[in-house]
């Protein structure tokens, strides 16, 4: 697993799916409105580079000697990021309307904040897996 991708490319989703809830926190505080548009589009950034690092990562778990200590972890990383991914897509499509972003409702900003959690606990798993297990770094 030299030079692994799925740690470059988890970067971009994380930062714009927690940006995006940060901006609906901040749009539900009276500020403008449009934050809720920026949500959105950072929801919908987050939601295709996610796909690119889901399959990055399945093909290092595929690359995962059978067996390996980090086995477990690793399939319930892969399965909170999957669900991180679905609640944040929830959340977007609660967002559109007539092919045009809409100020989320009330489910909208709880799938959002929902998936914010979940992505924390994904995030924690993914560095479990590179600091305890040593997955995709590369030996001395």
């Amino acid at each position: 697993m030299k030079h692994p991708a799925h740690p470059a490319l988890v970067h971009f989703p994380i930062a714009c799916w927690s940006l995006a809830s940060c901006a609906d926190g901040v749009a539900l505080l009276a500020w403008p409105a449009q934050l809720h548009l920026l949500a959105a589009v950072l929801i919908a950034i987050g939601c295709g580079s996610g796909l690119l690092a889901a399959v990055a990562g399945f093909v290092e778990l595929l690359k995962l000697p059978a067996g390996h200590p980090a086995e477990r972890k690793a399939n319930v990383h892969m399965s909170f990021a999957l669900a991180s991914g679905c609640l944040y897509a929830g959340s977007l499509f609660l967002r559109i309307e007539h092919q045009q972003f809409i100020a989320p409702d009330v489910l909208a900003l709880l799938l959002s904040g929902a998936g914010l959690l979940v992505l924390l606990v994904t995030g924690w798993l993914g560095g479990q897996l590179v600091y305890r297990h040593g997955v995709g770094v590369a030996g001395r």
